[in-house]
């Protein structure tokens, strides 16, 4: 099926905010959008290439209207980060992703639901503002996460290297000195990050589920959280950035209540054991896996009918 792709902006304080849609030509066969939320240090071409490649393409390819948004100073939205950016990921789940729901919905008059997507802390994100919004809670159909993992539990040199001195200490340094932290000239990551963001993901990865701008606890708030349906995907050969006791660990803590779990792997009869971004690049993964997310979309359209 033939598809395409344009960009879309939202204005948002001093710039706009992007989102990508890909849809078939054809009118969808599928009624319920699907959102799609990128991790730290990236942005929304981890799902799709102008080249239509990715999870988004391959969706869109399937009869699905996608949807993938690049946050606060990512990607396509402007500004760009730079020394003074401010947000942090606080505006993302208070302000970015309730203004890019809506948004959707008033594009799908017909609908009352969107689904929702992400990759990394793409997934942390989401989660945090279905458990503080009781509106996300019946607006959001389901949620499906690759790699997310909202506290780092295990131990290795890799973790101490990447989470501790990495991440906790030069990335923040780096931060300091120049106002935001420039991920892409660095080649850590695809995108950069703001000073903002990359101290709170660090608290609450080393640390509590809470609101660091003004004390939410979204541990607490979890626990009565009617969670739409569910689908956490980890990759076995991800060690430190989504370790699959990291992304259960995750899952216990949210206290999901209609779940599915896929460890991708070879003792689960995969071909590779995927890692982070693997898991959404790899080579393989759109004829071995994409399927089965196809798959898992598909029965929310045979409800709806």
């Amino acid at each position: 099926m033939s598809i395409s792709q344009q960009s879309l902006f939202i204005p948002y304080h001093t710039g706009h905010l992007h989102l990508r849609q890909i849809m078939p030509f054809d009118k969808s066969k599928h009624p319920i959008p699907i959102l799609m939320l990128h991790g730290a240090i990236s942005n929304g071409r981890i799902f799709y290439s102008e080249s239509n490649k990715g999870l988004a393409s391959y969706l869109a390819s399937q009869g699905f209207i996608v949807y993938v948004m690049d946050i606060e100073g990512r990607g396509k939205s402007i500004p760009r980060l730079g020394a003074g950016s401010h947000l942090g990921q606080g505006e993302v789940i208070r302000e970015q992703l309730p203004l890019v729901q809506q948004y959707i919905l008033t594009q799908h008059p017909e609908i009352s639901q969107v689904h929702w997507c992400a990759h990394s802390w793409g997934g942390v994100l989401m989660a945090s503002a279905i458990v503080r919004y009781d509106y996300f809670q019946r607006n959001v159909a389901s949620l499906v996460t690759f790699g997310s993992k909202r506290k780092v539990y295990i131990n290795s040199l890799k973790k101490w290297l990447v989470i501790k001195f990495g991440w906790g200490y030069l990335a923040r340094f780096i931060a300091w000195r120049k106002g935001y932290f420039p991920a892409d000239k660095w080649r850590v990551g695809m995108d950069n990050e703001s000073e903002s963001s990359l101290k709170q993901s660090i608290q609450w990865v080393n640390g509590d589920w809470i609101d660091t701008d003004d004390g939410f606890d979204y541990a607490k708030a979890a626990k009565k959280t009617q969670w739409p349906k569910t689908w956490f995907i980890a990759g076995n050969g991800d060690k430190v950035l989504g370790h699959p006791e990291d992304v259960k660990n995750m899952i216990e803590e949210c206290q999901f209540q209609d779940l599915q779990y896929t460890l991708l792997s070879k003792k689960e009869g995969f071909k590779h054991d995927y890692d982070h971004a693997g898991m959404l690049i790899h080579q393989d993964i759109t004829k071995e896996f994409f399927p089965s997310v196809s798959d898992w979309y598909l029965h929310f359209y045979d409800l709806c009918k």
